[in-house]
């Protein structure tokens, strides 16, 4: 009968992160890690792989034991329509990377735009201080990626894509008041070498091209480039990236996708919760995991 009322306890809150593919994900790790620094023992936090199609049965399957949701790709989209509820950041942005169980069902929050803008400033991004900076990509993340940098006072965008940028992400930088620049890969490896500010919001692999076109620029476009170069790669699984390792061999200060992680995670954990996340404690964990 103890054991069984301990379960029953350990169980009352339940939480998740979901998406395809998911084995990769480190959100179990900031979660728990925060959870046992609390004394939260009746959280838990689970991972399921889920597609966009599958989304919405899912949910609507989960019982009252369910808080929160962490969403990852390919999902956050579809969380947006899914939602009952959407903050004006994530109505915004087009994209849900969060979703809070309340009494008038489930809302949507965006907490990639904190996790960009607090590992930017833990780098010593400061608001009003840069010029422009360069997106890679232009999917959710990327977009994500642009409030960030309207908070963060950034007056261009240059996009770098393989094709065209989406007319979403477009019509959001418009929005924000942002110039907008868009170059293809070539045109874009020396944007990055040269610029104060990169943020590459695509997937592990998919930068390995631009990266490639930067070594062959290399020395000659980095030498013209501002004393104070960052790059945010939101990667964080097998660390470092191909895009990383290049800009970095040309002088660029890097921050890992995890510092991103950490910060989203840790926003995400309040909302769930009610309660201040141990952000010391989930950085600890995090950048244990992720970087060793």
């Amino acid at each position: 009968m103890v054991q069984a009322s301990s379960r029953q306890v350990l169980t009352r809150h339940r939480a998740a992160v979901l998406g395809k593919p998911i084995a990769h994900s480190m959100s179990p790790v900031l979660h728990r890690a925060a959870y046992e620094a609390r004394g939260m023992a009746d959280w838990s936090y689970d991972v399921r792989e889920c597609d966009a199609a599958s989304l919405r049965d899912l949910i609507a399957g989960l019982g009252p034991t369910w808080r929160g949701l962490s969403l990852t790709m390919p999902l956050k989209e579809e969380a947006l329509l899914i939602a009952d509820t959407a903050s004006d950041v994530a109505l915004r942005t087009g994209a849900v990377n969060t979703l809070i169980r309340t009494g008038r069902g489930w809302h949507g929050e965006n907490t990639d735009v904190i996790g960009i803008r607090e590992a930017l400033r833990d780098a010593g991004v400061a608001a009003g201080a840069l010029p422009r900076a360069v997106v890679v990509g232009s999917g959710a993340t990327a977009r994500s990626a642009l409030a960030a940098l309207a908070d963060l006072r950034v007056p261009e965008v240059i996009f770098v894509v393989r094709k065209d940028v989406r007319a979403s992400t477009l019509a959001q930088a418009r929005d924000h008041g942002f110039r907008v620049v868009v170059l293809n890969e070539t045109e874009g490896a020396a944007a990055v070498l040269e610029a104060p500010l990169t943020i590459s919001t695509i997937p592990a692999g998919a930068a390995d091209s631009l990266a490639g076109a930067m070594s062959e620029l290399g020395v000659a476009a980095s030498a013209t480039s501002p004393t104070q170069r960052v790059l945010l790669d939101v990667v964080y699984a097998d660390w470092p990236t191909e895009l990383a390792a290049t800009a970095a061999a040309y002088g660029a200060r890097i921050v890992p996708g995890i510092e991103m992680l950490i910060h989203q995670g840790a926003a995400q954990f309040q909302l769930m919760t009610g309660s201040p996340a141990p952000l010391e404690v989930m950085q600890r964990a995090g950048r244990a995991a992720a970087l060793g």
